[in-house]
């Protein structure tokens, strides 16, 4: 999104004049974001629906212009008019959780989600309809103007402030700055089998900073996640910082197989956009975002929107921070996600193979889908094994790392090798 939108509406009338004597096999879209509610509207939405419609617009030799409201018009040459209604289709899909995205039975067309112009023979309507965009965002601005004159500052400004206490502000001003690659950790989920000669297949490697030994680093005299919600906005910083390093690095390795683990708010920034663009072609579908129950739930909506673009883009979604405790309340379809991370605990370290706990979770495992479930944090075999037991294949650990370290091609008992007693 551009500071400042009030030229859109100049350039585009601008534009909608030259347009005069070159309206041959020309289309335009009127897409009426402003109309959506506040919440599904803001800076995040608008530039990922732009960013979404750029490839698209590119493709036939248009452009796109962002309103000052927040409405976007583009116009598109060449383009027949099935492929503007999938186009836009796949925006109203975007903003299905709002009411202006639904279909009314009474409307033609778009309804009041979009109008659509065959500049050929309706260029005296798209004119004045750019006429009329221009005149409306001059009389906005104005009104900017008067509340700004009124309150005695130059521009309007928003009195909320992120919880921000001096160490946390310190901190991030160096992580702009400094170089994370020392404090930069890979750690692989890998596939068993079933056999005791098949070793661990790494699948992919999650990526991620090492808060451990970040706080050693800078603050050894601070706990960062000591505060839940001042933890969770230094990891945006992170986020966006690691993204930047990705986008920029030159080991396209780093482009594939790999997971993140982000911020819902994180999916829908410019940093995020940028490292999309620098990805090759196909290489999306390799790659998992992971994102966390707690963040999620934060703001539903936005999870809703986030999830759908990832979705849209190739990349697959793994739902993070879930325990034996709350898969029960996982409901991985109604979510969208394409994989569940459950973090082990003591009920698969029992040696009771008929431990009433363990069945009941194998029954919620059963039921979001066994292929589905990455069991993470696994700190022995003991772990592994019941894991397997219960239908898991996927596992990720300090355990793991040590068998994959050791480059053993057997790793322990084999599934149905080996009795589980009590100790």
């Amino acid at each position: 999104m551009q500071e400042n939108t009030s030229g859109q509406e100049y350039m585009l009338l601008d534009f909608a004049q030259r347009l005069e004597r070159h309206r041959e096999e020309r289309r335009a879209v009127h897409l009426h974001l402003s109309r959506l509610k506040p919440q599904n509207r803001r800076d995040h939405h608008l530039r990922i629906a732009v960013n979404t419609l750029e490839d698209f617009v590119r493709s036939y030799e248009g452009q796109i212009f962002t309103l000052g409201s927040a409405d976007v018009v583009f116009v598109c040459k060449g383009v027949r008019l099935a492929q503007l209604d999938d186009i836009v289709m796949r925006m109203r899909y975007m903003f299905s959780e709002d009411p202006l995205s639904s279909a009314d039975p009474d409307e033609d067309g778009h309804g009041r989600f979009a109008t659509l112009y065959n500049i050929e023979s309706q260029y005296d309507g798209f004119l004045d309809l750019c006429k009329n965009l221009y005149n409306e965002e001059q009389i906005r601005q104005r009104r900017l103007q008067q509340i700004a004159t009124q309150s005695g500052d130059d521009l309007p400004t928003d009195t909320r402030r992120p919880l921000s206490p001096q160490q946390l502000g310190r901190l991030e001003e160096v992580l702009e700055r400094a170089d994370l690659s020392s404090v930069l950790r890979r750690q692989a989920v890998c596939a068993f089998g079933k056999g005791r000669n098949d070793p661990p297949k790494p699948m992919f490697r999650e990526l991620f900073v090492s808060v451990v030994d970040l706080a050693t680093t800078v603050l050894p005299d601070v706990d960062l996640a000591a505060n839940r919600w001042l933890f969770q906005h230094l990891t945006q910083t992170l986020d966006r910082r690691v993204l930047k390093m990705l986008a920029r690095a030159e080991d396209t390795s780093l482009h594939s197989q790999i997971s993140v683990n982000l911020n819902v708010h994180t999916l829908l920034s410019q940093e995020f956009l940028e490292f999309d663009s620098s990805l090759r072609m196909g290489s999306r579908g390799t790659l998992v975002v992971e994102l966390q129950m707690i963040d999620i739930l934060a703001d539903y909506s936005n999870y809703l929107f986030a999830r759908d673009f990832a979705r849209e883009k190739g990349y697959r979604v793994c739902l993070d921070g879930i325990t034996p405790d709350t898969l029960f309340y996982v409901d991985r379809h109604q979510m969208g996600v394409d994989l569940i991370k459950l973090a082990s605990s003591p009920v698969f370290d029992t040696v009771d193979e008929n431990d009433p706990r363990l069945q009941e979770v194998g029954e919620e495992i059963a039921r979001v889908g066994k292929g589905r479930v990455i069991l993470s944090r696994v700190d022995n075999e003991n772990m592994i094994r019941n894991g397997m037991k219960l239908g898991i294949t996927l596992f990720q650990g300090r355990q793991v790392d040590q068998i994959l370290q050791r480059g053993s091609r057997s790793w322990g008992p084999a599934v149905g090798q080996g009795r589980l007693t009590r100790s």
